[in-house]
């Protein structure tokens, strides 16, 4: 089958830090789905896997952590899928990714696609839906359903993927959705997703707060830099105020004072924890997706994907890491078609 894959971690401008290649199609195990993948979308986690090191390889590693295609064959225990189906998903990180022909993957990470979208535009949403679903509503617990009544929420990189999809789950529970965002192009993309107001992150937040009529907000997301917002997060957050983090941090952070002192909250979300630990519950991740693919196809929910690269293969893969390594990237980047 066609492969993308590494076997050296090298600078995103080598040639060899991914490459083009024919692998054997893997078979099923008890639970597998053998999913012929159609599309592909591309996140920070990539780059972060594939960024350089000295280890190598003796096989060729793929990877790839959002897919969309169609069931090929099933193992044999599996219950709630059929060849033919169509359907969507994250993976797991401890096996290979979706940047290939054909992928493996436990049927209980997976959901039927939405039925209103094709295949690139519903690769775009499995990992950030359930980053954000699970942080949101699981980890921070608030309810779905009006959770965010009179709250205030403030997303730290609103025009990312998972802040993309953030904003618009916070505005569906009720929440008042400030998102932060430096060029007139990623502020409009905010706005275009529900967010209330937008501020710009590379300006001290507080005062653009206080404008705004904010003196304290009640729940913050930070996708982007855990050290740098640590303190100013403190001081913003109400009293028994809540903080979503999603990016490991650089060094030790204070979790005294002024955090102690008002009792916030700190939620830690990484999206591969239910499939790299098997947990009990690791089928809630199929759960999340089904519901996520009903929002969606009621016009509730929509795609973030906001390019496409066609065909899937080593050099628009190559050039998809390269925009995400800039910062600089709105919504997500999919790839589709071989």
């Amino acid at each position: 089958m066609q492969a993308v894959a590494l076997t050296r971690y090298l600078p995103i401008d080598d040639p060899q830090s991914l490459f083009d290649c024919e692998l054997d199609v893997p078979a099923p195990g008890p639970r597998d789905l053998l999913v012929r993948v159609e599309a592909v979308s591309v996140n920070p986690v990539d780059t972060k896997v594939r960024a350089p090191r000295p280890e190598v390889e003796t096989q060729p590693r793929i990877l790839g952590y959002d897919a969309a295609g169609v069931v090929e064959s099933v193992g044999a225990e599996v219950a709630g899928f059929k060849p033919g189906d169509a359907v969507y998903y994250a993976g797991d990180i401890t096996r290979q990714g979706s940047n290939a022909r054909f992928q493996l993957v436990d049927e209980r990470i997976v959901a039927r696609k939405p039925g209103s979208l094709g295949f690139a535009a519903s690769a775009a949403l499995p990992l950030t839906a359930l980053t954000a679903w699970e942080l949101l509503f699981e980890r921070m617990g608030y309810a779905f359903e009006g959770g965010g009544d009179g709250r205030v929420l403030l997303v730290i990189a609103g025009a990312g993927g998972v802040g993309s999809v953030a904003i618009q789950l916070a505005k569906l529970a009720g929440f008042s959705v400030v998102a932060t965002a430096s060029r007139e192009e990623s502020a409009a993309w905010c706005r275009d997703l529900g967010a209330d107001h937008v501020v710009d992150h590379r300006q001290p937040l507080a005062p653009q707060l206080q404008a705004l009529g904010f003196e304290a907000i009640d729940v913050a997301l930070n996708f982007a830099d855990t050290d740098r917002y640590w303190t100013e997060l403190g001081e913003l957050l109400a009293p028994q105020g809540r903080v979503g983090l999603i990016v490991e941090p650089a060094g030790p952070l204070r979790i005294g004072d002024p955090y102690k002192a008002k009792c916030i909250g700190i939620h830690w979300e990484f999206m591969f924890a239910r499939p790299k630990f098997g947990t009990a519950d690791m089928d809630q991740q199929g759960r999340i997706l089904a519901r996520v693919a009903e929002l969606v196809d009621a016009g509730r929910l929509r795609t973030t994907a906001r390019e496409t690269l066609s065909p899937i293969n080593a050099a628009n893969l190559r050039e998809a890491h390269r925009r995400l390594e800039s910062g600089r990237t709105v919504g997500k980047l999919v790839l589709a078609g071989w």
